[in-house]
């Protein structure tokens, strides 16, 4: 296994590639060198800085992101993180709540549920170490995903991988087909997963992960000056992250269902010059903990029921902000990211151009 294994412990539907921070980086940063990502996500930028021995802040406000964002910045060996979950599984502790319901019932056996549910429980009360911050990424990766033909590597019944399965849709689509869950092997699944993504340890390098919203200024008090801010915002229109992930928000201590109220954290979407202006916002906090010579490298697109020119709101929101538009490129197409739509029939569209935008301090 790579050094780089880690960043694949729990794959999102809108995650961004480690080629481009790590290309950015690697190419005109320095080991020592500050990075701040305001839309971290999963930890893509966090976990490039890292290989490069470059410290970090990064900041999202999905729970889901930002479980498995700090997870990109500890180190635990696969046998203290096998150890861990195999202590709680061995306790006495039952869970005190297990989902009940159509989904729930042939989504999971119910002994890989009640294991699912004590696992959860343990860590929603104590996960402060290294150890148990990557046990909980390496569950959050598991929690559904495609039954392979050999032995298996997630938990559930058949499912995406990177987006969890909406339960009246997932209920038809398993009743149809008369598929049934596997009583699967939990700690099997952590093993394979630990030794996977944990065999060779990155390089330690400082960095931290907030639960946070960018657009207010005093997430950003503790952040160090940077010179570099790598990032890519949610696209104008995107809303669907937890509603997307409300399995893995589940398990951090979510509700049992599919929530679509947005949290107040969120960016609004409520037209493209407001979400505009609330960009503009984190590029203004940003800019307060950059130097002269920092450099704002943006990843941006778009989604196809918004008809605004995703590059017009990009440029809306850095008017005034603090920074200017150097140059910008536009990003090849890709089609790996939508295969996982295919998994539950869906059509997917063909994407819209995204374009990597290099920004400097006005």
């Amino acid at each position: 296994m790579t050094v780089s294994a880690l960043n694949a412990v729990c794959p999102y539907y809108t995650m961004y590639p480690l080629d481009f921070p790590l290309r950015v980086l690697k190419r005109h940063g320095k080991p020592g060198e500050w990075v701040i990502d305001p839309f971290c996500g999963r930890g893509t930028t966090n976990f490039a800085a890292r290989l490069l021995g470059m410290p970090s802040v990064g900041v999202d406000s999905s729970p889901v992101a930002a479980a498995l964002a700090k997870a990109k910045l500890v180190y635990a060996t696969p046998g203290r993180v096998l150890a861990s979950a195999r202590a709680i599984l061995a306790s006495a502790e039952e869970p005190t709540a297990v989902p009940s319901g159509p989904f729930w019932r042939l989504a999971y056996h119910p002994r890989t549920l009640a294991q699912m549910c004590q696992l959860r429980e343990a860590l929603l009360e104590d996960c402060a170490s290294a150890t148990r911050i990557l046990l909980r990424a390496i569950l959050l990766g598991a929690l559904h995903g495609p039954r392979p033909k050999g032995k298996a590597s997630y938990f559930s019944n058949q499912a995406p991988r990177t987006f969890a399965p909406k339960p009246n849709y997932a209920v038809k689509f398993w009743t149809a087909r008369g598929m049934r869950p596997d009583d699967v092997d939990v700690l099997a699944i952590i093993k394979d997963r630990a030794d996977r993504y944990l065999a060779t340890p990155p390089p330690d390098v400082e960095g931290m992960v907030h639960l946070a919203d960018s657009r207010q200024s005093a997430t950003f008090n503790d952040a160090p000056k940077a010179r570099w801010i790598v990032t890519s915002p949610p696209y104008y229109g995107m809303r669907t992250y937890l509603p997307d992930q409300w399995l893995r928000n589940w398990f951090l201590g979510g509700p049992d269902y599919v929530e679509y109220r947005q949290p107040e954290s969120q960016l609004e979407h409520t037209g493209a010059d407001h979400f505009a202006g609330e960009m503009a916002r984190v590029w203004r906090n940003v800019a307060s903990r950059s130097t002269a010579c920092t450099k704002l490298i943006v990843r941006f697109g778009g989604i196809h029921d918004r008809d605004a020119e995703p590059m017009d709101v990009l440029k809306k929101s850095l008017a005034g902000s603090g920074w200017r538009i150097r140059t910008s490129r536009r990003v090849p197409d890709a089609e790996a990211g939508r295969r996982q739509v295919r998994q539950f029939h869906a059509t997917p569209r063909k994407s819209i151009a995204e374009h990597d935008v290099y920004c400097e301090p006005t």
